[in-house]
């Protein structure tokens, strides 16, 4: 994560740039400085997880009751000493970033099979050298922190730029966290989550100030060092060639250094040497390969500009040139009327264009040339889009009318105002005809272009029309309540990373599969806003990690209908209803989400902390026929025989249970295979067993032989399994 290379250069060949700081003594210097004020740490979490993840067991799922005392005693430790935390988690993958998020998860695919090898192999837990995160632990950390009263916000775009902004508009203590982009952010002070002691609060601060000071730089040129060596945005071997001639260039000088190391010394030189010479006459397309990636290496750049900030290597205009909009004004000398004419340079053409007073509003108006009648035409910005387009006299009205110019055939057209949707519309098109709308836009969110710094209006393209229910669903995600409601509905794709699943054992399906029918209802849900049902929604895009899945591109899943008594009602009724008897409808609604309406009187009898369970163990046995008795068991048992369990005690049962495994395995010296026993008929495959049409892994079937490990009865074989996922009654209800 990060700036490649950055974080090895700091600990190889600037440590001076890592300070120990302590936590208790900063917050008392700043409520110093800033009276009544509390001092606050930005945290982000998903950098974190594997600091508070503590319990040794990890590889047959997370340990809820310890994971949660875990991060009690964090919070208890900060909050003691008048630290305030604000945790941020990411709430979504940017489409810039995509590749990078498909190049970690096949990466993460290789570890994960190098832990099943081992496991394999030694017939145990590898060791914290081969750690990976249990499946879900991000999600359920978010719950957790809410439960401990912590303020925990999901972002709307990448994390850590939210994280920066925040500290930066909030004057935060500090930011906490394991990533070199915080060292690129001109923000509050970057601490590390790695390097921190929580008995004693001391941790390492990495200085932005002294890293510039190594390498010549000033805060301001960071960005452009970071894009340069490559980061999540950037490509590293998009600059790999120009590094490399910086570097040939460098060493022939200077010598002693790391080959990393010298890379980024010798980019940083050429920044100080060759770019700053022309730094503000030339733009850095000129100075720098960037060929076809010019608009991907300027958005790289701007992705470390916080909101008011700007930075000094975006053109700069030439002194004593207006600037307007988008063109370059100056004064030109009429032969005709001897006097000074202001004429503007079109970015794109290079040419000048002579300026006229508008008789109304007495401002100057750029002119251009209409190509066919080679006559002068005024220029007309329009205030929506900001764009600047050709006026034309209406022959009739005499009228001035915008020119638009079509996309398709090239052509300039006139646009007509529309008298009721007051939307300008190319004349000869009918405002009511309308091909096909399954999106709808939303013109909130403003962003700066690059390149000129200006502001321009994005539309947002969103899957749902209702913008009431829209805002309820984004507030919910920002505040961490829900789970990739708000992608479906606002940009129709969801991605999940990778779970701990072998890909070599073809007797279990991925959980990808296994709850692919669950998420086809919810889309329906989410997208079909009560009418016409699952056959109108559109498809959202999958990016879903599994066996066999190169990621190269989505899947495109298609809602399926919901089958709940009296209709599927609408988003805005089941979040926004008072109505009495809506709580049984909400019911309805989640069992029809399983397809499990059937079973209503049967959990109703079950009490309300476990039907959510019966809910899940009930669909999970009819999806995967290789589920066995003592697996249904074990699940059980996690949740009737570990409640009121404290965290020592689990811990003890742990090793219990562990040295009673241990002691069996050493009067068997090797594993038996024992053939799965025939316990009920074997069920359909198949789309007839729930799962969508298309290929998908290969699924044997109940009479598959399979590994066992050598437990003598059922009992301690549910106990070997209780360690799966401990699943306790603190686990949010569904």
């Amino acid at each position: 994560m990060g700036v490649r290379g950055l974080h090895g250069f700091v600990g190889s060949s600037c440590p001076h740039i890592c300070m120990v700081v302590n936590f208790k003594e900063l917050a008392e210097h700043h409520r110093s400085r800033h009276p009544g004020g509390t001092p606050t740490i930005v945290v982000d979490a998903m950098c974190c997880l594997r600091y508070w993840y503590t319990p040794e067991s990890w590889i047959c799922g997370g340990q809820w009751r310890e994971y949660f005392s875990s991060l009690r005693e964090f919070v208890k430790t900060f909050t003691a000493v008048g630290i305030k935390l604000i945790f941020f988690f990411d709430g979504m993958v940017e489409q810039s970033k995509r590749d990078e998020w498909v190049k970690r998860r096949l990466k993460n695919n290789r570890e994960i099979a190098k832990i099943f090898h081992y496991i394999k192999s030694h017939r145990e837990q590898p060791g914290r050298n081969m750690f990976f995160i249990p499946s879900g632990l991000a999600i359920f950390t978010q719950f957790a922190l809410k439960a401990l009263g912590q303020e925990t916000l999901c972002s709307l775009q990448e994390a850590d730029y939210e994280v920066a902004s925040y500290g930066l508009r909030n004057n935060c203590l500090g930011i906490l966290g394991e990533d070199t982009d915080y060292l690129i952010y001109d923000t509050c002070p970057y601490f590390s989550i790695s390097e921190l002691s929580l008995d004693s609060l001391d941790t390492v601060m990495l200085c932005r100030e002294k890293l510039c000071q190594s390498l010549g730089l000033s805060l301001s040129d960071l960005p452009l060092l970071a894009c340069l060596l490559g980061n999540d945005i950037i490509p590293e071997g998009m600059f790999e060639s120009f590094r490399y001639k910086c570097l040939s260039s460098y060493t022939s000088v200077k010598e002693n250094f790391d080959k990393k190391g010298n890379i980024i010394l010798a980019v940083a030189d050429h920044i100080c040497k060759v770019l700053r010479l022309h730094q503000g006459e030339k733009k850095l397309e000129e100075m720098l390969p960037l060929g076809p990636n010019k608009a991907l290496f300027y958005k790289g750049m701007a992705s470390y500009l916080l909101p008011g900030q700007k930075s000094p290597w975006f053109f700069q205009k030439p002194k004593g040139v207006v600037t307007l909009d988008k063109q370059v004004l100056s004064m030109s000398s009429d032969p005709k009327s001897k006097q000074e004419v202001p004429v503007c340079t079109h970015p794109e053409s290079k040419q000048e264009v002579p300026m006229c007073t508008d008789p109304e509003s007495k401002q100057e108006v750029p002119l251009c040339t209409h190509p066919e009648s080679k006559q002068e035409v005024p220029i007309y910005t329009d205030p929506e889009s900001k764009q600047e387009v050709p006026m034309c006299t209406h022959p009739e009205s005499k009228e001035e009318v915008t020119m638009y110019t079509d996309p398709e055939s090239k052509q300039e057209v006139p646009l007509c105002t529309h008298p009721e949707s007051k939307q300008k519309l190319p004349v000869g098109m009918d405002p009511e005809f309308n091909l096909e709308a399954p999106l709808c836009t939303n013109p909130e969110i403003k962003q700066e272009d690059p390149v000129n710094m200006g502001p321009e209006v994005k539309q947002q393209i969103t899957m749902v029309s209702d913008p009431e229910i829209l805002k309820v669903a984004r507030a919910h995600h920002v505040q961490a309540e829900s789970y990739l409601v708000y992608n479906v509905m606002s940009s129709g794709e969801v991605e999940c990373s990778n779970s701990l699943e072998d890909a070599m054992d073809q007797a279990l399906p991925s959980q990808a599969f296994v709850y692919r029918p669950v998420r086809q209802r919810v889309y329906s849900l989410l997208l079909g806003d009560g009418r016409g049902g699952a056959s109108t929604c559109p498809t959202v895009k999958e990016w879903f990690v599994y066996s066999g899945n190169p990621l190269r591109q989505p899947d495109l899943v298609r809602p399926l209908q919901m089958n709940i008594p009296g209709g599927t009602p609408s988003l805005k009724l089941l979040w926004l209803g008072q109505e009495a008897g809506l709580q049984a409808q909400r019911l309805d609604t989640l069992l029809a989400c399983f397809d499990l309406s059937f079973s209503r009187e049967e959990l109703q009898v079950v009490e309300s902390p476990f039907q959510a369970l019966c809910c899940l163990l009930i669909y999970l046995f009819v999806q995967v026929d290789t589920l066995c008795l003592e697996d249904l068991h074990a699940f059980i048992a996690q949740a009737l025989c570990l409640e009121g369990k404290t965290t020592m005690e689990l811990a003890d049962l742990q090793y219990r249970s562990w040295y009673l495994v241990q002691k069996m395995r050493s009067l068997r010296v090797s594993t038996s295979v024992v053939k799965r026993p025939q316990a009920r008929p074997r069920r359909p495959q198949g789309r007839a067993a729930g799962y969508p049409p298309g290929p998908r892994p290969h699924h044997p079937g109940a009479g598959q032989q399979c590994l066992r490990l050598p437990l003598e009865d059922v009992g301690l074989h549910a106990l070997e399994f209780v360690r799966r996922e401990a699943v306790s009654s603190e686990v949010p209800a569904v």
